[in-house]
């Protein structure tokens, strides 16, 4: 028997492809879609997959494209300019919604909606990618353990290169400066706030802030009003960081922003599959209740690619399988803090 159908948009991006090919391998049979016909027709006929093509800039095209399918899983970012538009047409068509975003603008405005979620009957669930399944994951481990905890803290290491998708949105994000979340609040910091040294278990890595999608989602996976989000990083890499404070207001401009996506299109689309299968990714996480009580625990998993494509998988499979709890949910709140451990070599250890 055939599993119902869901919607693959943004099928001929680098994650798009990867997540392709693996429904192939489980037998699933999604509907590949894009607004590249070419790319999109090709990739179709290889996998043997029924195909659409549509510009998310057309409305009525885009509702059209949802026609018969039970869900979406929505690859094609930035998401900042292409979220709206599939959730409004999932809203009208009572589709669920999953995509991989890691944009904490994005977070927000689907959280915005789930009053309208609610009443459709669609599950609005970004983030199902590395951004932010096993870091919401950890979180919401961590708040299970230490359940009056008041600050979390959150780190990894180990993305290697970038595909052009991440890429352009980090440059779309870089003029924007760092996140943190305090008393509740998102709160604008300068790039490269804050340092600390991290054991991720393989020894002290120097870590730095990042405005990573958890200051979004982790608070409302756990209810904790402080969080920070770090990633590792070399010397250089901090130097860079600090140094685009001083030239934030240039990164704004379309030249530069143009200049860098281009370079970034001449580029290769993302790591190989031998780089993927050699990669692995290293999560460690911090409770602290302000009473001097403080817990971690680690989490280390496959490369970041590989990791999207095996978590928006796994989401997608509980969507088919009629597990899709309606409103705005974060993975932890959707599918428990053991959700990741679904994911094949994927371990966590507590300390």
């Amino acid at each position: 028997m055939v599993m119902p159908t869901f919607l693959l948009y943004g099928a001929n991006g680098y994650t798009g492809r990867l997540i392709a090919r693996e429904t192939v391998v489980r037998g699933l049979h999604p509907v590949l879609a894009g607004r590249n016909a070419e790319a999109v027709g090709a990739l179709a006929r290889e996998l043997g997959l029924k195909h659409r093509i549509f510009s998310l800039e057309d409305a009525a095209a885009t509702r059209a494209g949802l026609e018969g399918v039970q869900a979406v899983l929505h690859c094609a970012g930035p998401f900042a300019h292409t979220a709206q538009p599939m959730v409004d047409a999932c809203l009208e068509a009572r589709v669920h919604y999953l995509d991989i975003t890691g944009e904490i603008r994005v977070f927000e405005a689907l959280a915005a909606r789930d009053t309208e979620a609610m009443a459709a009957g669609i599950l609005l669930l970004p983030g199902v990618g590395f951004d932010v399944v096993p870091s919401d994951c950890l979180a919401a481990h961590l708040h299970r353990r230490l359940p009056a905890a008041k600050r979390l803290t959150l780190a990894f290491q180990g993305i290697g290169r970038y595909s052009r998708g991440t890429a352009t949105t980090i440059i779309e994000n870089l003029p924007h400066g760092g996140a943190v979340r305090r008393s509740g609040m998102l709160t604008n910091v300068p790039a490269a706030w804050r340092t600390r040294v991290i054991d991720f278990g393989q020894g002290p890595t120097l870590a730095v802030t990042i405005p990573w999608g958890d200051i979004a989602t982790a608070y409302r996976s756990t209810g904790i009003g402080d969080i920070e989000v770090y990633t590792a990083v070399s010397r250089w890499q901090l130097r860079l960081m600090r140094l685009s404070r001083l030239f934030h207001w240039i990164l704004r401009t379309s030249l530069v922003q143009n200049f860098f996506k281009r370079r970034i299109q001449a580029g290769p689309p993302g790591p190989s599959d031998e780089e993927r299968a050699r990669g692995r990714t290293y999560l460690w996480g911090e409770v602290e209740d302000g009473q001097g009580r403080r817990l971690v625990s680690r989490l280390r998993g496959p490369e970041g690619y590989t990791f999207t494509m095996l978590t928006a998988l796994a989401a997608m499979t509980h969507v088919l399988n009629s597990d899709a709890p309606p409103g705005y949910q974060t993975p932890s709140l959707a599918y428990g803090p053991d959700f990741v451990l679904e994911v094949p070599g994927v371990e966590r250890v507590d300390e």
